[in-house]
């Protein structure tokens, strides 16, 4: 154990990892979730009131260091990167005409893991030669699956999609932009936190700016009060999200950023699943090809991983 590990508070990377991994699985019930919330609040409505729980719960149940303790360039760099990413989602979803071009729009945000996974490779600590292209096949395989199982049961057709981004492009552009933006805090974040999680300093900076983005956009209050199951599902898809995001800040920082990096493939696919079971949706096949898809380019990824790790310790 080194002078900063001894200075941060040792953890074991196998928990942190299994933590981290966590949040993947409370993310798969987001979708679902902040659709119901959407449904009885309106959107810009329901994201803000998710996102003022999250903090709260947050604040509660896991509380920030005093901000003097946390590296300004982490607040700078990571909070804006946080911020920008979840107001981006929100606008791109608020801004799709249609439920095509909604499905359309979470698709390119779901390019994060790709983005994620080459961004680690490249770097990654330690440096190694060619890891950007042993990642690439794997991620391309993934990729794939993702947009099969996010397209649905007619799949996503090309001709449409390149009509509709022509036709209304700022919500795709919103949407490459939070991609990007959350793959590059996912992995250069980690080396200038000094160890610290910044989910609950940044969760209400998010929470402000989707206030404004509701009072700019002139939605108002819904027509009829909403009921107890209503403001149930904020409270849960509060904890989800807020769960979720301080898991994987944990993990990130504690655990393996390339096993995590793979794993997020998973998140489109286990959300898509999770919205068919509380929203009562059927699955198809091109959904469960894309299953496949996901975890052939998971794999692929994985022993290309432990391929590397093989050939720095065995040189010829």
């Amino acid at each position: 154990m080194d002078a900063d590990e001894k200075r941060r508070g040792y953890v074991p990377a196998t928990w942190a990892t299994a933590v981290g991994l966590l949040a993947i699985v409370l993310w798969s019930l987001m979708t679902a979730l902040v659709r119901v919330v959407s449904e009885s609040f309106g959107a810009t409505l329901g994201s803000a009131l998710i996102y003022t729980c999250g903090a709260v719960l947050l604040f509660v149940f896991h509380r920030p260091e005093p901000i003097a303790k946390y590296p300004r360039r982490y607040l700078a760099a990571g909070g804006a990167l946080f911020v920008f990413y979840e107001s981006s989602i929100s606008l791109s979803i608020g801004l799709a005409s249609t439920a095509e071009q909604s499905v359309e729009v979470s698709l390119v945000n779901y390019l994060w893991p790709t983005m994620m996974v080459l961004l680690a490779a490249a770097m990654g600590r330690p440096r190694r030669k060619g890891a950007v292209l042993r990642a690439l096949p794997g991620a391309l395989v993934a990729t794939v699956g993702v947009a099969l199982a996010v397209g649905g049961n007619g799949g996503l057709r090309v001709d449409a999609a390149v009509a509709h981004i022509a036709a209304n492009p700022l919500p795709y552009l919103l949407a490459l932009a939070g991609a990007f933006a959350w793959s590059f805090y996912a992995v250069i974040t980690p080396a200038m936190s000094g160890g610290l999680d910044g989910t609950s300093v940044f969760f209400p900076g998010v929470a402000a700016v989707l206030w404004i983005i509701h009072a700019a956009s002139g939605e108002g209050m819904p027509h009829a009060a909403p009921g107890p199951v209503a403001w149930l599902a904020v409270l849960a898809c509060a904890a989800v999200i807020a769960g979720g995001y301080a898991c994987w800040g944990y993990g990130i920082l504690h655990g393996s950023l390339r096993t995590l990096a793979v794993a997020s493939y998973a998140t489109p696919v286990l959300s898509v699943a999770a919205s068919a079971v509380v929203l009562g949706l059927s699955l198809s096949l091109p959904f469960w090809c894309g299953v496949l898809f996901v975890v052939a380019g998971s794999l692929l990824n994985w022993l290309a991983e432990r391929l590397a790790a093989w050939t720095v310790s065995n040189p010829r």
